[in-house]
């Protein structure tokens, strides 16, 4: 059977990076954190002086090389063939990912490089403008959501674990705030792509929903 291209799109809170990480595990699909890019990027110029000027970037991205593998369910990152998993996930590459991930021209090379890793398929890739930006023709496309009550709930289970107190009146707030701004932003704004199956996880659970798409996966294989 081919190996199809899998883009799911959605809100914040939906479930998006686990149930890529799940779909892809059990696809045996790679999966494509494109928040791991950025960072890895974001790596590559601390390792330099850390200023991160264009010209400097420029350079970086002339040789950037980034890849990912599945290894019993985890998703590992390689940044020039270096397993770089967990150093890009301390505070000061997340910080210095956020700064460089606003340059213009940092962000049109990283959607090259995007649409290059789905090109041969076998991979899911999530985001909020997979389907309508990085992979326009993907075999696949989904659309996942759930309510801002629902995610509200979920974002609380987490900050309940953490030990922090919230409002649950405010989570949702919040929530449709973040939607109201990732819909209207002028670069990739979130929004459906037209042929996207949408799929509302608010009564669905990790496994259900990675489920789901699994068998939408198996139908176009």
């Amino acid at each position: 059977m081919k190996k199809i291209r899998i883009a799911i799109d959605g809100p914040a809170g939906a479930g998006k990076s686990s149930v890529s990480k799940l779909v892809a595990s059990k696809l045996n699909y790679s999966y494509v954190d494109t928040g791991a890019i950025y960072r890895s990027l974001a790596l590559a110029a601390a390792e330099t002086d850390g200023e991160c000027d264009s010209a400097e970037l420029a350079e970086i991205i002339n040789h950037f090389n980034v890849s990912f593998k599945m290894i019993d369910g985890i998703n590992h990152v390689y940044l020039d063939g270096s397993d770089v998993t967990n150093e890009i996930r301390n505070e000061r590459i997340s910080m210095l990912a956020s700064k460089i991930a606003k340059i213009p021209f940092v962000r049109e090379a990283l959607f090259r490089m995007q649409r290059e890793l789905g090109e041969e398929g076998g991979v899911v890739m999530e985001g909020r403008d997979i389907g309508t930006v990085i992979m326009p023709d993907a075999e696949l496309k989904i659309y996942l959501t759930a309510t801002p009550e629902h995610r509200a709930k979920r974002r609380a289970l987490e900050l309940e674990a953490k030990g922090v107190s919230f409002s649950m009146e405010q989570l949702v707030s919040e929530i449709r705030d973040r939607d109201r701004q990732d819909m209207t932003r002028k670069v990739a704004p979130l929004r459906q792509a037209e042929d996207a199956v949408v799929v509302d996880n608010s009564d669905m659970n990790l496994e259900e929903t990675a489920e789901k798409i699994v068998q939408l996966a198996r139908e176009r294989e």
